[in-house]
């Protein structure tokens, strides 16, 4: 009999490449999407129709308990958050809840039940915030500097919490940036290979950057999900740092997704004060060891593939819609 798996956050980025690997491995797929945004399930395209869509508020906890004894979900995987860590400073007590109330509303409700569910929270690598340690693994400390790492903290420790008190299988894996042609343009990575891709086409003609000098930890969402994924197949339910180790600088974003249309950025890029981080932070690198050596998770896509398989994809994008 197929496994189920139910999807918080399902049509943004990690929700599609998850589901998509889900499928292909035989698990009927559900979706919880707020009643109001039931129209976003076409964001996942071809997978649209591979998945049942729950129309559940996620602050609905009478409802989220009929879902899931419904259901009766093998694996819960919650996703949601909001997708732009500073737009949490707009709303720092929704982000708190969305965050925190979605995983904590899903754990009593598989409790309730008494069924034995795997869950998984998406940690992020935000938690750590301010180190003085690099690389990161699972035992740095926490010093979140913004309302979504807090309150992507306050869910973790729900999950050491639920472990321990209740003996459940909760785990979460504290992810590092994680990209691919599905990010949108408001985030970094997909702002310069979307712009590389429209001055390439003559559609733009300059590029505005923040601090070319900082740096991330960039894997692709495709590796991520396999990580989440094997977490749950484990047999004990623990932690994972989830990363590629290695840091690159924003500089050399910029020049690997130009160098894929073959111009020289320097050319085009000018910085811009307006796009620098506040809360910026150097050296967030992942130490993955305990996931390669307990799961044999190693990421797959290089950083420079990643950025080609974005570029490339922005190009057919634009292609399609101007010509």
């Amino acid at each position: 009999m197929a496994k189920t798996a139910l999807i918080t956050g399902i049509t943004g980025q990690d929700g599609y490449y998850l589901s998509k690997l889900l499928r292909e491995k035989g698990y009927q797929v559900a979706g919880l999407i707020p009643p109001q945004r039931q129209a976003s399930v076409a964001k996942l395209g071809e997978l649209a129709n591979q998945i049942k869509v729950c129309p559940v508020e996620l602050t609905d906890s009478k409802a989220l308990l009929q879902v899931v004894a419904q259901l009766h979900p093998d694996e819960i995987y919650n996703l949601a958050a909001p997708s732009f860590v500073p737009d949490s400073w707009k709303d720092p007590l929704g982000t708190l809840d969305l965050v925190t109330g979605t995983a904590t509303r899903l754990l009593d409700a598989v409790r309730e039940v008494g069924i034995p569910t795997r869950f998984y929270q998406a940690s992020s690598s935000e938690m750590f915030g301010n180190v003085d340690r690099d690389p990161q693994d699972e035992n740095t400390p926490f010093r979140p500097k913004n309302p979504y790492a807090a309150a992507k903290l306050h869910a973790h420790w729900t999950m050491v919490h639920h472990r321990s008190r209740y003996n459940l299988f909760a785990c979460s894996g504290i992810l590092y940036n994680h990209e691919s042609p599905r990010r949108p343009p408001s985030f970094v990575t997909r702002k310069v290979t979307l712009t590389a891709a429209k001055i390439k086409l003559g559609l733009s003609d300059r590029l505005e950057m923040g601090n070319l000098d900082a740096k991330r930890d960039w894997g692709y969402a495709g590796d991520h999900v396999e990580a989440m994924w094997r977490m749950l197949q484990a047999d004990e339910p623990e932690d994972y740092v989830i990363g590629t180790g290695k840091l690159h600088a924003v500089r050399e974003l910029v020049a690997t997704a130009f160098e894929c249309v073959d111009l020289n950025w320097e050319q085009y890029v000018q910085v811009n004060p307006k796009f620098f981080r506040p809360d910026e932070h150097f050296q967030l690198v992942a130490d993955p060891t305990k996931a390669k050596t307990n799961l044999g998770w190693e990421p797959q896509v290089s950083f420079e593939a990643l950025i080609e398989k974005m570029v490339k994809k922005d190009l057919e994008y634009l292609q399609a819609k101007n010509f």
